[in-house]
C-alpha cells in the first residue's frame, strides 16, 4: 500500500511541473493565477499522502489545512488586485 501512495505521489509531483508551466507561461495574469492554485492544490493532496505513508496523518493533514488557508486567500487577494487594477 505504501508503494501505491509513492507511486501517486511521484504522478502528482509530474502534474505540479505541469500545471507550473501555466503559471509561468499563461497568456493571462488570471491563467497564471489559476495554475498556481492548481499547485496548491496538488500539493495539498501530495501533503496527505505524506502522511498516511509516514503513519502521522494528523500531522500533515493540519499542515494541509493551514496550506489551503494560506493558497485559498492568497488566489482571492491576487484576483482582487488585478481586477480593481485593470479598471483603472
Amino acid at each position: 500500500m505504501e508503494n501505491f501512495f509513492i507511486n501517486i505521489s511521484v504522478v502528482l509531483g509530474l502534474l505540479i511541473i505541469i500545471s507550473m508551466y501555466r503559471a509561468i507561461m499563461g497568456p493571462t495574469i488570471f491563467d497564471r493565477i489559476i495554475g498556481s492554485g492548481f499547485i496548491g492544490t496538488k500539493a495539498i493532496v501530495v501533503l496527505a499522502l505524506i502522511g498516511f505513508i509516514y503513519q502521522r496523518i494528523d500531522m500533515f493533514i493540519d499542515l494541509a489545512i493551514v496550506y489551503s488557508i494560506l493558497n485559498f486567500t492568497g488566489t482571492l487577494i491576487f484576483s482582487k488586485y488585478f481586477l480593481t487594477k485593470g479598471d483603472k
